[in-house]
């Protein structure tokens, strides 16, 4: 209809040119869609001032003579010739909407629609052939999948995973042969073309601005990829010198070997949040209102549910370079005794020596006081203590001598620094003597408090010296002496045998 749309150059009724051109383009097509339609009963009405092309009652255009005067010929002429056009045209678009024609496009949506279900029919019947080879693949090629000794996936979990995505991909495939089928049934009759292009356009228009979203967006991925790039290459940097510097090949001055890990890991997440903070810009829709927004909430929610989160954490990287303790050392914190277990930025785990575990949050760790017992073991020796209160009669060299043979004889406990022992008071009864010695395994310091205390009875006993209690008065009126039977028995025979 274009060549009828460039036929007008003047105004009439109101209507410009373009508007003419419109009108008339619409009235022939309307009338060239009828089953019935005879081109050749287009007729010219001529009047003073106007020439109709007329189709029963039905006015196709109108010319002027000002439409003449622009064409250059009489007004009869340009009527005449426009009529054959007309004509020309209505006899095309009734070969177009013909019977034949008909028959043929009900022939091609027919197969249209045959092939649509063929293709399901293949594309179920591949789907089902696939299922099978999967199924094949569970005692061939499948092997479970393990992560640190977890089993993740086994066999079957896979096969049912391998099913589910192959599931997946037969529906994309059929909805992809269905986004060309429809819009293709509808282009077949020229009545619902124009839906047929809508429908198109409704699939083509998201899709071509996600192609050009994406094709717009490459420069900013490239940056977001040089940047990611560049810093996971310092981060293995780091990391490599962490690993020197904890196996003791690289030494720093004032650093030490300890810290190596937790300080990679703190700059790990500084360099991980520099990178956010630098990619943030170049991520899609950070520009957006929704995406803010969401910014902010998050935030929001991070900042009121963390304080104490964010306090422990604190406190643990402050215990990291405090150095306290380590792994695998013996500690007194508060009331707690027992051997560090595990060392994380939130908490810190203790496991007694009846094998309870005790978990201390940093923070408590940090406003409490600690003992470390290993520490002193490691560097100069952990002094254990012991004290006994002999009576005034038994003179102080003997029970020192013995008090130092008890410890001496005890496992664990050192032969040099020598054992000592200190007099820590007189009482009116008795006076008290404390007895110290140098240990190394500060983890076994039950033990080998539990060994000295038998061996000061067992050489007190075989010494024949009382260890008085403090609520003891010995009172020599045939009352029975505090060292065991069992050890004056043994004397007693030992000393008849030697008199015979």
């Amino acid at each position: 209809m274009e060549i009828l749309y460039s036929i007008f150059y003047t105004k009439r009724g109101g209507y410009t040119p373009q508007q003419r051109a419109q009108m008339t383009g619409t009235a022939i097509e309307e009338l060239g869609r009828r089953f019935n339609l005879s081109p050749d009963s287009v007729s010219i009405d001529h009047s003073d001032i106007v020439s109709d092309l007329m189709y029963g009652n039905k006015v196709l255009l109108s010319l002027t003579d000002q439409d003449a005067l622009w064409e250059g010929i009489p007004r009869d002429s340009l009527a005449k010739e426009r009529r054959g056009e007309v004509v020309d045209k209505l006899h095309e678009m009734k070969a177009e909407h013909g019977l034949w024609r008909m028959a043929k496009r009900v022939l091609y949506f027919v197969l249209v629609i045959v092939g649509q279900y063929l293709l399901f029919r293949l594309t179920n019947w591949l789907f089902r052939k696939l299922k099978v080879r999967i199924l094949c693949l569970k005692d061939t090629k499948l092997k479970p999948v393990t992560i640190q000794g977890y089993e993740l996936l086994d066999t079957q979990k896979q096969v049912n995973l391998l099913v589910f995505v192959a599931g997946i991909g037969r529906y994309i495939i059929m909805g992809l042969q269905l986004l060309i089928t429809v819009p293709l049934v509808f282009i077949i009759f020229p009545q619902t073309e124009g839906l047929a292009y809508r429908l198109f356009g409704y699939i083509w228009t998201p899709v071509r601005k996600i192609l050009i979203g994406i094709v717009d967006y490459i420069p900013n991925l490239i940056t977001i990829i040089v940047i990611c790039y560049a810093i996971k290459s310092l981060i293995r940097l780091i990391r490599y010198l962490a690993h020197e510097v904890e196996a003791g090949r690289l030494k720093l001055g004032g650093f030490y070997p300890d810290w190596a890990m937790p300080t990679y890991h703190i700059v790990r997440f500084l360099l991980y949040a520099f990178m956010i903070a630098m990619i943030y810009n170049y991520l899609p829709g950070a520009s957006t209102g929704v995406f803010q927004g969401i910014s902010v909430f998050v935030g929001l929610i991070v900042s009121l549910g963390s304080s104490t989160v964010i306090g422990n954490v604190m406190a643990g990287m402050v215990i990291t370079y405090m150095r306290p303790f380590k792994l695998g050392d013996r500690i007194k914190l508060n009331d707690t005794v027992g051997d560090i277990i595990e060392k994380t930025p939130l908490v810190t785990r203790i496991r007694t020596p009846k094998n309870e575990v005790v978990t201390v949050p940093n923070s408590f760790v940090m406003s409490s006081h600690t003992v470390n017992y290993s520490a002193s073991a490691r560097e100069y020796g952990l002094i254990i203590h012991s004290e006994v209160s002999i009576g005034y009669d038994v003179p102080w060299r003997q029970v020192n001598q013995l008090l130092i043979d008890a410890a001496l004889n005890t496992p664990g406990v050192l032969d040099d620094p020598r054992p000592f022992v200190l007099e820590t008071s007189l009482s009116d009864w008795y006076p008290v003597y404390q007895v110290n010695a140098y240990i190394k395994e500060a983890d076994k310091m039950a033990q080998i408090y539990s060994d000295l205390y038998q061996n000061i009875q067992d050489r007190f006993n075989e010494a024949e010296v009382e260890i008085m209690s403090p609520h003891y008065m010995a009172v020599r009126d045939g009352n029975e002496t505090t060292i065991p039977k069992d050890d004056l028995r043994g004397k007693t025979k030992t000393e008849t045998g030697t008199n015979k």
